[in-house]
């Protein structure tokens, strides 16, 4: 008996000081010098109602997806058709997601059919017609790969916005799918709503292209763009007066290589104090980066990002370290924002803001001022009505109740969850949820004492024959939370990890804490009367 007692006892000292260690940097707000190194030194989390932030709702245009891979087709079938020998005088993409080839006569026709079916079986002819000896055939793509391009495109853009938010340094976002196409991003305490906004929307499609240097760029300009190359500009800043010009370049449009190859991009200073990013590629870049540069000695290399040229260094020599660099006129938290989504990677397709919401922290602490005060106005009017209705045994109760909101705010701070304006409504809710197996266990005991049994015996029956009933209502209880947890999002699962905390801990010392009391002031103290 003594050993149980014993290890009662150190069991609930254990959970309540670490309860009290885990709280105490939330309630000190900055840690005294005196706190111990191998302390837990992290607050508890506020959600976006509390703190303030930044409330996000994407559209993913999972479409575009689509139509950049009709875009990498068309440029494949270009190289590979010519090698083939199959003859086309046109090939293009129309109408976004379609291509259409003009082929050199039906015998020409037949030989394509059977390379496309080969080769490309997601393509389907949709439309074949005659124009002389010519044959225009157009091609779309099949409908369930289609479905499963977008569907990939939206889980690939919510798994990159994660890794850019991460990186970006916000505590505890919010980021979850909503629907087919939409994108839930709430980011609690963002101080820079532009700068946010800006790095999570950015495609960040990074591509290496030759410079075409044989062909008159004027003549481009004015209009006589040759086959297979495009203009793009370079942003170039006047260090001087702050003046923005773009340069123009003819650029080949055939891609030499993405930005899928990268392994990492990291902001270095050159000699100047000048911010580049300084790329390094995987093993399968690397081995390609030194091809390209091997078989394009002296030429130029553009380094392209959404569209816009960065740098177009001469390849002077083979480049085979697997490293390259983009320079560009940007200060070193452009350069830094750039190489979070070049390691983050690119999203596969546009995102478009559908809602925006800024909170401000004002109203978060307005929130929380009154949260607290429905707590603690909740607390002592639970605390007079179990004191004067179950008098000793209420006072009890009391305390264990306090501890209850102790045992959650540590286990917030543990699991480094946050906590939400309906994670407060939780809390609340727990303050009536914890003196509620308490009442079931006290009226069990009254009955018993009122048939003339002894205090022990009275309160060994009135844990015993309550506990399957309060079990029953707090599992219940806790599968909806569960729940709730799983399919909800934001301050829903705020609300269900607040409760799902409450529950747990309500049971503890419901059970275990107050049993422990009783159980020392009858053995004890050896009282002869419980005044309850």
């Amino acid at each position: 008996m003594k050993a149980n007692f014993r290890w009662r006892l150190l069991l609930i000292l254990f959970i309540f000081i670490g309860s009290l260690i885990y709280f105490f940097p939330s309630l000190a707000g900055e840690i005294p010098p005196w706190w111990p190194n191998f302390f837990p030194k992290d607050k508890i989390h506020l959600g976006l109602d509390l703190q303030g932030g930044m409330h996000l709702v994407l559209e993913v245009e999972a479409q575009k997806a689509v139509e950049s891979t009709v875009e990498r087709i068309k440029n494949d079938l270009k190289d590979r058709l010519k090698k083939e020998r199959i003859f086309y005088t046109y090939l293009d993409r129309v109408r976004g997601d379609k291509i259409e080839i003009v082929l050199l006569n039906p015998e020409v026709k037949k030989k394509f059919d059977d390379y496309i079916a080969d080769r490309y079986p997601i393509l389907r002819a949709i439309d074949v017609r005659s124009e002389g000896d010519r044959v225009k055939v157009l091609l779309g793509m099949d409908p369930k790969q289609k479905e499963t391009i977008k569907k990939f495109a939206v889980e690939q853009a919510l798994e990159t916005i994660r890794n850019r938010v991460d990186q970006f340094g916000v505590a505890e976002p919010e980021i979850a799918r909503q629907g087919e196409d939409r994108i839930l991003v709430q980011l609690p305490g963002i101080k820079d709503p532009d700068r946010a906004k800006a790095l999570i929307g950015k495609t960040a499609l990074l591509e290496f292209k030759l410079v075409d240097d044989e062909y008159d760029l004027s003549r481009a300009l004015s209009g006589e763009v040759p086959f297979g190359d495009i203009i793009l500009y370079k942003r170039v800043v006047d260090p001087q007066t702050g003046a923005v010009r773009k340069s123009p370049f003819l650029i080949k449009e055939k891609t030499l290589m993405t930005g899928d190859a990268l392994k990492d991009a990291r902001v270095r200073l050159d000699r100047y104090n000048r911010p580049y990013i300084a790329l390094s590629f995987n093993s399968v870049g690397a081995k390609l980066f030194d091809q390209i540069t091997a078989a394009n000695v002296g030429k130029r290399l553009a380094i392209i990002l959404d569209g816009n040229v960065y740098s177009a260094p001469v390849i002077k020599q083979r480049i085979s370290g697997g490293e390259a660099v983009i320079e560009g006129s940007f200060t070193l938290q452009e350069a830094h924002d750039l190489a979070i989504v070049l390691r983050a990677g690119s999203l596969p397709a546009p995102v478009r803001i559908l809602e925006e919401r800024t909170v401000g922290p004002s109203l978060g602490q307005d929130s929380i001022n009154k949260g607290i005060k429905s707590i603690i106005i909740g607390g002592i009017l639970v605390i007079l009505f179990m004191i004067t209705y179950y008098k000793w045994a209420g006072a009890v109760a009391d305390m264990a109740l306090i501890m209850n909101l102790i045992l959650i705010l540590g286990a917030l701070a543990a699991l480094r969850a946050t906590l939400t304006l309906p994670g407060i409504a939780g809390m609340v809710l727990t303050v009536g949820m914890a003196v509620d197996a308490n009442v079931l266990i006290f009226e069990r005991i009254r009955e018993e004492l009122r048939l003339g049994k002894p205090p022990r015996a009275s309160l060994e029956a009135g844990y015993s024959k309550a506990f399957l009933t309060i079990m029953d209502a707090n599992i219940t209880t806790l599968i909806a939370a569960v729940v709730l947890f799983q399919f909800g999002t934001g301050p829903i699962k705020g609300f269900a990890v607040t409760l799902s905390i409450g529950i747990l801990a309500s049971l503890f010392t419901a059970i275990v804490v107050t049993r422990f009391v009783f159980d020392y002031f009858l053995s004890k103290v050896r009282i002869k009367r419980l005044s309850i």
